[in-house]
């Protein structure tokens, strides 16, 4: 079974960035659709930005809150999919999760904290 494995977080200011990796211990070229997910404090975890593969590429998706600052990317060959954070907000604070889209308990691995101080 393929486990995920993200890294790369750590403590940033505010307008500073952060490039998160998730590594699978497998291929991960079967999974048509990737994600980031985050839980804050309290709250529920929810998906940040997605990449699916299409038959002329991929296609992304972002949350409203992270749209123009996130970029997600995906490199089948190294088994592994990138988070850019650029511009963060103390709002970003969460623990950042990757899975596929739809997310699948099985892969749900530790984590990455990102803390965006003020």
């Amino acid at each position: 079974q393929v486990q995920l494995v993200e890294s790369g977080g750590g403590l940033v200011q505010a307008g500073g960035s952060l490039r998160l990796s998730c590594a699978a211990s497998g291929s991960i070229f079967s999974f048509k659709a990737m994600g980031w997910y985050r839980q804050a404090p309290g709250k529920q975890r929810e998906l940040v930005a997605s990449i699916a593969s299409i038959t002329s590429g991929y296609i992304t998706n972002y949350a409203h809150s992270v749209k123009g600052r996130f970029t997600i990317s995906r490199d089948n060959a190294k088994n592994t999919v990138y988070l850019q954070m650029n511009s963060l907000v103390p709002e970003d604070t969460a623990v950042y999760y990757c899975n596929r889209v739809p997310a699948e308990v099985r892969y749900w691995g530790q984590g990455t904290q990102v803390t965006v101080s003020s």
